[in-house]
């Protein structure tokens, strides 16, 4: 063995008391359905975003509109702004 291999890695794992239940699994936890655990939490955090998301966009109010020629994001999902350029679009149609 290396003289830098002593050092590092941390060493054997420590012993713990196998009496004691902790509901994140205790020391050393690698439950079975790990990938299956993980895949229903990220679609809970999944859901939870677009719901989070959705509300977001429901409430979101601006007082100024965006100019047609400038980026903004929200142009895609917001209902305020939506309206307004589809307003707009039928305006230009009406008076041309």
């Amino acid at each position: 063995m290396k003289p830098t291999q002593a050092l590092m890695g941390g060493g054997a794992k420590v012993p713990y008391p196998k009496h004691v239940w902790s509901p994140a699994g205790g020391w050393y936890a690698q439950p079975k359905n790990w990938r299956a655990n993980t895949a229903v939490m990220i679609g809970v955090i999944v859901g939870v975003t677009a719901m989070a998301w959705s509300v977001s966009a429901d409430r979101e109010h601006r007082y100024k509109i965006p100019e047609p020629d400038r980026f903004a994001p929200s142009r895609y999902w917001s209902r305020q702004i939506k309206e307004h350029e589809a307003a707009q679009k039928a305006a230009g149609e009406g008076s041309s």
